[in-house]
């Protein structure tokens, strides 16, 4: 099925032979949606950079490519092709999927607790789809986002996790979504869905990677509903081709004292765009969001947040940062937003970015919106290049200025990398810091 990634008029035969070849295969509710978020896909059309949303990000690179999607599971990647996307020295549940299928030789589930569920979306719409159905397209809204419309009209799979009431997962949860195209033009469109009941906790990894050198479009939702008094940790670690094009959302909807840290990764793909929408819809809710960014070359990436603050007696906390070299150039747009109800609200927000290059631009956008009178708020953003004292001062030290600012620029990063819980994670993560920074 050709699918392209251009006007909207050009997919309405790509989704007319979709619904053909699902009729009949999914619930009708599924086949509604598919068809209101098709309909608001042909109504809204595709964001230009007239619009304040997408400013700084022109998608004419996207919308000029030509992508399919995946017809089968057919593909030829061996278990050594994905190991260097595994996290070393981790042992996880582990899904993983291939051009957007799960492939169950790769994948590794033994062992889950007693009413823990995690399977592939594809495999429970066969069997259970009435447990997908209050949670599929509802925190993962498409209206206001034209690319979780385009998901939700031709999503095929993806990761499903429940967690039940007072459920401890022993071990983090891993999905891997990882791209084979073999020359073609694959696109897909992955939908997670992550549901923490009452008082249950786990460490979730999220990841993408794909062949390099490999042009690919990856366009995935991720929807997370945390129960009351929920605590999950959560990291989304991008490590597509410098060629991909990547596009995330992600919706969490968190209840009464529940605690949301999540951390965002992006260390691949040549052009990205990441939203991240999460609800306070209750009292005494912890909300983290971080993210750590690295781009070179020509390489594009644009980091979005909403945090909406709907209830008393909240927090929230958001640190983003950025390092561009070459002709990189990067966005973050972060909005904060305090209902009129929503005292005794506390919310930080800062984004920092380190220019490695006289070329690499940013473009940072925090942002407040309060209508609470008895709140503390603060954010801000700043943008510079290496201090030329400190590197003078390693040098002065013995360490010669490659190194210099290799470790100035490794200590900058790893102040992200320091706030992730799960050890193995921050381990990978600081030698691929390594590898991309030489210290000699």
């Amino acid at each position: 099925m050709n699918q392209s990634i251009a006007p909207i008029e050009q997919y309405t035969a790509a989704f007319e032979q979709f619904e053909k070849q699902t009729a009949g295969k999914e619930p009708d509710w599924l086949h509604q949606i598919r068809k209101e978020a098709f309909a608001y896909l042909q109504e809204t059309g595709f964001p230009n950079s007239r619009m304040e949303e997408w400013r700084h990000t022109n998608l004419s690179p996207l919308l000029q490519q030509s992508f399919q999607l995946c017809r089968d599971d057919r593909h030829d990647v061996a278990a050594d092709e994905i190991l260097p996307f595994l996290v070393e020295n981790l042992d996880a549940h582990q899904l993983v999927f291939i051009n957007g299928r799960l492939d169950p030789k790769l994948s590794d589930l033994h062992g889950l607790p007693e009413g823990v569920r995690v399977e592939s979306i594809a495999s429970l719409l066969q069997t259970d789809a009435a447990r997908l159905e209050p949670y599929l397209a509802c925190q993962g809204s498409f209206e206001g986002s034209i690319f979780a419309a385009l998901n939700t009209a031709f999503m095929q799979d993806g990761a499903y996790i429940y967690i039940p009431k007072g459920a401890a997962v022993d071990k983090p949860i891993h999905f891997l979504y990882y791209s084979a195209p073999n020359g073609e033009h694959l696109a897909s469109h992955p939908r997670s869905v992550i549901v923490a009941g009452q008082s249950s906790q786990a460490v979730i990894i999220e990841s993408y990677a794909g062949r390099c050198g490999e042009e690919y479009f990856t366009n995935a939702v991720t929807e997370v509903a945390l129960g009351p008094n929920a605590s999950i940790e959560q990291c989304k670690l991008q490590r597509d081709s410098d060629k991909a094009y990547h596009m995330t959302v992600l919706q969490a909807h968190l209840d009464r004292d529940s605690r949301y840290k999540h951390h965002s990764i992006i260390l691949g793909g040549g052009f990205v765009r990441n939203d991240i929408h999460s609800i306070l819809d209750a009292e005494g809710i912890h909300c983290t969001l971080n993210g750590l960014s690295m781009a070179d070359g020509n390489r594009h990436i644009d980091n979005h947040t909403w945090i909406r603050h709907a209830k008393p007696n909240c927090e929230s906390h958001e640190l983003y940062k950025g390092i561009l070299d070459d002709k990189s150039s990067g966005v973050f747009k972060g909005q904060i937003y305090v209902a009129k109800d929503a005292q005794k609200t506390d919310a930080k927000q800062a984004n920092q970015t380190l220019l490695l290059s006289d070329e690499a631009e940013m473009n940072s956008m925090p942002q407040l919106e309060i209508y609470a009178d008895d709140v503390k708020c603060t954010h801000g953003a700043t943008t510079g290049q290496l201090d030329d004292d400190a590197i003078f001062y390693l040098q002065s030290r013995g360490v010669n200025q490659k190194a210099a600012r290799s470790l100035l620029t490794y200590a900058f990063a790893n102040e992200i990398v320091h706030q992730i819980g799960c050890e193995p994670i921050r381990g990978q993560l600081d030698r691929l810091l390594h590898e991309r920074l030489p210290m000699a």
